[in-house]
């Protein structure tokens, strides 16, 4: 498991950080974001596109914009690194 500091404050709302843990044997990785009770799977195999709208509307109903749309990058890019 790794743990990545997101540090996005906006009015009160923060995100601090954001837990991945990597399932080499099912191929995916699970993400979680324990400030906004949030979590979600993402195979492998999913495409970066897909994956940043499908994060984006995930999180957008948990967080406003100035948090999820550089949340949403920040994820997408830590997910792609591993």
């Amino acid at each position: 498991m790794k743990i990545r500091k997101a540090n996005i404050v906006h009015e009160g709302m923060k995100v601090e950080k954001v837990y991945l843990y990597e399932n080499k044997k099912e191929e995916y990785t699970l993400v979680s974001i324990p400030d906004i009770e949030w979590s979600t799977i993402i195979p492998y195999e999913e495409e970066t596109s897909t994956l940043g709208e499908r994060l984006t509307q995930s999180l957008r109903s948990r967080t406003v914009e100035e948090i999820h749309t550089p949340l949403t990058k920040k994820i997408v890019q830590w997910v792609r690194e591993m």
